[in-house]
């Protein structure tokens, strides 16, 4: 489990920021749980609050930080130990237009990076921008999967908002007839 915990890095849709913490203090707080040494740690966090912008609120408790702030805050522990594979639930949730793309390009240079990027949203728009791969997902079940392109030829739909509802709509109906026979 630990091994697998090294490898991983999770964001959830609730950022779970420690009210009485600074920024710094929290990402420093998770290099730590993971094992980063001191002063690779510090250099991290330098390189961290630079790519997302951070630093001037890197003092700030939780308590006092926007729902933006806290969003990077929580991106910044997820990568600070700089794992293959990180999942992303709904990042951009509640954010403003100019702090949801700076999240957006920081997980299109994660992934230029070569890393893992499991992304789920609901903002169609994100999808397309970001995704190589999709996986429609309804009641707990893959509907289908593919590349955009792939899915598009498949269901004959015209972007991905489309090809979502049409998807949904095509699996509630097999279960209704499922249930009627």
């Amino acid at each position: 489990a630990e091994a697998v915990r090294r490898n991983i890095g999770f964001m959830s849709c609730n950022t779970g920021i420690y009210d009485r913490m600074t920024a710094r203090e929290m990402v420093e707080y998770f290099g730590r749980l993971y094992g980063i040494p001191e002063d690779k740690l510090q250099l991290r966090i330098e390189e961290l609050f630079k790519i997302l912008q951070m630093n001037e609120f890197r003092d700030r408790l939780g308590s006092k930080m926007s729902t933006g702030m806290k969003q990077k805050v929580s991106i910044a522990r997820t990568i600070v130990h700089d794992p293959p594979v990180i999942i992303f639930d709904e990042p951009t949730s509640g954010l403003d237009v100019l702090v949801a793309r700076n999240v957006l390009q920081t997980i299109e240079a994660l992934k230029q990076q070569g890393k893992c990027i499991i992304f789920s949203t609901h903002i169609m728009r994100e999808v397309e921008k970001l995704c190589d791969r999709i996986a429609v997902i309804h009641r707990g079940r893959i509907v289908d999967a593919g590349t955009l392109p792939e899915l598009a030829d498949r269901h004959d739909q015209p972007d991905v908002e489309e090809l979502f509802f049409d998807l949904i709509q095509k699996r509630d109906d097999e279960l209704d007839e499922a249930v009627t026979a």
